[in-house]
């Protein structure tokens, strides 16, 4: 059996810029779990992380240049890949964060569970792991 895949969040990249915890699981887990991410998931990102790098404390390009250096680690998936499955995912998220519907696409394109802290995934049809139980599903992917 091949390396598990898993789809992104945005939020999942700004936390891999602003702490060292979610980085060094992409680090660790990357040999055995293949991490995708929307172009979408990166764009919202590189939005978010200039109104919340100084709070931080963190300079803009530095942060901005850990974002992109995570493109080493998550392969970006292009819209041309997960588009067909775009209107199946903005009715599973309708009422909740629609514009969202990228990352559940990616998901359903690639059959694989998203790691977010976006409840609007549950129950959207797509297994979803959060970073408080993301190292079960890694060491589901170590062991197969």
């Amino acid at each position: 059996m091949g390396a598990k895949l898993l789809v992104l969040d945005a939020n999942i990249l700004i936390r891999a810029v602003l702490g060292k915890r979610v980085r060094a699981l992409l680090v660790r887990y990357g040999g055995t779990v293949q991490f995708f991410a929307p172009d979408y998931a990166f764009e919202e990102a590189r939005e978010h992380l200039p109104e919340i790098l100084p709070k931080r404390n963190i300079p803009i390009e530095e942060g901005l240049a850990v974002l992109n250096s995570l493109s080493n680690i998550v392969r970006v998936v292009g819209i041309e890949a997960y588009s067909a499955y775009r209107q199946q995912a903005q009715r599973r998220l309708i009422g909740r964060d629609e514009q969202d519907w990228p990352i559940l696409a990616a998901a359903m394109f690639l059959d694989c569970p998203i790691w977010t802290e976006d409840t609007d995934f549950f129950g959207a049809g797509v297994a979803t792991w959060t970073s408080d139980r993301i190292e079960l599903f890694f060491q589901s992917a170590s062991t197969s």
